[in-house]
Formats: structure tokens, sequence, C-alpha cells
């Protein structure tokens, strides 16, 4: 398994100022990986380190570890039974759902751990999530967001730049702008933003391209802007498969480093598809 986690005492040595210390330290090993999600490629999509562990470090832990990664998610996951207990950690705390986590996480199950496996079901904040292998994508079945509109005020317009069309919440706010350019082009405010209510504010228009395009936005949780969010598009896609009248959309994330989701609708809930690509493996110390 990947946690393991031998526990070494190591002597440190200061000599200084005349002064000689030695220190006995426990120091804990932990193999964590860094997986790009929703892209093919490396230096793309949105990275995610991903640690799966035998047992479970302390929430302190887990929490110091995810700020010195500095991404916007650390996931950690331990399996318990036949299913895998997954936990998302922000720069800014735990949170509830994470698509990209989920996904580097299942890549990291499947490639390094338990490679037989086509189909990893998680227990979660959000309930059971399952991931299934279908080629090269992989499948996330995630809970639709129910959105309810609510009314444009200027103070959206004054944080994004850009009066929206249309606003709606659910645990984030989403803002639909009248272009695509708009969507590309947003300079939002991130002080002005930590006014607004939802957890994220996330912005979308029509593609040219892709079906819908959208960034995400995330300064609640120390997160300027998240590069493709899979929680995001759990608001995304219902709005834009109810304003298209289709059951499947192509979504592409249009920030810096770009990610494309495909997604349809199942009952009350979404399937997000997406590639992934291994950045590192390391062994971290703490």
């Amino acid at each position: 398994m990947p946690f393991d986690s031998p526990k070494r005492i190591v002597c440190r040595e200061w000599n200084g100022y005349n002064k000689n210390i030695k220190e006995k330290q426990e120091v804990h090993t932990m193999k964590q990986y860094v997986v790009d999600a929703f892209t093919d490629k490396v230096f793309a999509g949105n990275p995610a380190a991903v640690c799966v562990m035998d047992e479970w470090l302390s929430d302190e832990v887990m929490m110091k570890i995810t700020v010195e990664n500095n991404l916007s998610e650390t996931a950690f996951s331990v399996k318990e039974g036949d299913k895998y207990h997954l936990r998302w950690f922000t720069p800014g705390g735990e949170i509830d759902l994470c698509g990209h986590a989920t996904l580097g996480t299942a890549y990291v199950i499947t490639t390094f751990v338990e490679p037989q496996l086509q189909e990893v079901v998680f227990t979660t904040m959000s309930g059971i999530l399952r991931v299934k292998k279908v080629g090269d994508l992989f499948e996330l079945d995630f809970p639709a967001y129910e959105l309810e509109k609510i009314p444009v005020i200027d103070e959206m317009e004054e944080v994004l730049g850009v009066r929206p069309v249309e606003a709606f919440m659910a645990r984030d706010m989403l803002c639909v702008l009248e272009s695509e350019e708009q969507v590309r082009n947003l300079q939002p405010d991130m002080t002005k933003m930590l006014q607004l209510d939802g957890l994220l504010v996330h912005v979308t228009a029509k593609g040219s391209e892709a079906d819908c395009v959208s960034r995400s936005f995330a300064p609640k949780l120390n997160v300027p802007e998240d590069p493709v969010c899979g929680s995001g598009h759990c608001h995304i896609v219902p709005y834009w498969l109810d304003t298209l009248g289709v059951e499947k959309v192509e979504a592409y994330q249009a920030s810096r480093r770009g990610g494309t989701l495909y997604c349809r609708r199942e009952g009350d809930r979404i399937v997000m598809a997406g590639k992934a690509a291994l950045f590192s493996q390391a062994e971290i110390f703490f």
C-alpha cells in the first residue's frame, strides 16, 4: 500500500553560539502523488495531491500537509471494507465535494494500489461517489445541485466587471455571462468577491467549440481561481442541460491551464468524465 510509514528516529545537531543541541524527533514518511485531472497532459487540467493511506492522520496534520502543498485540493483516502473513505482539503479548510481530486484519487488507486479495479467506490461527506474507468476516461457519478434563480445585483457586476445575464445559487453562486469572450477575459475583484454569497463563484457562457465554457473562483478557500472545478460543474452542467434541452454536454473550463469534461445526466445525478496525467510521485516527511 502507498502508506508505508515506518517511524524513524533522526538525530539533528546544531552547533552555533557555542551551543551543542541534540534533538530527537519522530519522522513519518508517506507516498504522495500529484495528478493533473481533466486533461491528458501535464501542466494542464487541475492538479490534485493524493495520499492513499493505511490509517487516518489527525485533521491537524492533514491540514498542514495541504497548506504545504498549496494546491487547490489535497485528497486523503483510507480503505474501509470494500470502499475507500475520501476527504478533501483546501488551503482554507476541508470541503464537502471535489471532482478533480476524486478523479485524481481514483487514478492513483487504479494505477498504483489496486490496478485490477475498474470502479472505485468512495464514501464521502457528499455520500457515495463512484468512479468508473471507461477506456482512457474516468467517469465520476456526482450529485447535481438544485439551482435557485436569484436576482442579478450591482454587487455582482462590481466584482466581475461585467453584468451577468442570470444568476443562480446552490452551494455556490453561478453567474451566466453574455459571451465566451467575457468568461475568458474576466478579471474579478477577489477582495470584493468575499462579500458575495456562496462558497465559490462560477461564471459560464455558451461556447464556440465546447457546448459551454466556465471559470471558477474560490477566494473564501484561499484558492483565487480553481483551474478545473468538478463540483462547480455540478452547478454548471445542470444549467446547460436544461437551457440547451440536451442530455449531454462537453464543458470546457477556460482557466489558464484549461480542462475538458464530458458530462451527461443520469436521473438526479451528473456523470462527469475526464482524463488524468501523473505529474509526480514522491515521499513526504512529517
